[in-house]
């Protein structure tokens, strides 16, 4: 497990509060597809519990919609040894699930606007695919 990267990769371009709430999407999303990443409950020195957390650090970078589009194209043929995980700018027209997934459907990939990428897989493939973008700052 050492030898996987994670990394969520945003368009900063986006106001904050949609940077913000894409990050969180992509997070919750990466936490239900590798449940191991997250540490065990843990205690203060009161004894009071708080909930676990990664165990590992996940760089948040800023790419272009260009290279969000790009990026998308390079990770799908690893798909079989990486999780990627995507949020399409149909968040902000939509307003449950269900029309999110019909905006999907109904786009073609190369149309398909990127707010936010999350990669999680072998170290070398995330940093081959990542290693031209700089950390969002």
């Amino acid at each position: 497990m050492s030898d996987l990267k994670c990394a969520i990769v945003l368009d900063p371009r986006l106001p904050t509060g949609i940077l913000a709430n894409t990050a969180a999407v992509l997070s919750l999303s990466l936490g239900k597809a590798h449940p191991t990443w997250i540490g065990e409950d843990l205690v203060d020195g009161q004894g009071q519990p708080h909930r676990g957390i990664t165990t590992r650090p996940i760089p948040v970078l800023q790419a272009s919609t260009e290279q969000l589009q790009q990026l998308r194209q390079d990770a799908r043929p690893h798909e079989a040894e990486l999780t990627v995980i995507d949020l399409i700018d149909a968040t902000l027209s939509t307003r449950s699930y269900q029309a999110y997934a019909e905006a999907m459907a109904s786009t073609p990939a190369d149309a398909l606007r990127y707010h936010g990428l999350a990669l999680l897989g072998p170290k070398k493939l995330v940093n081959k695919l990542t290693d031209r973008l700089g950390l969002l700052r």
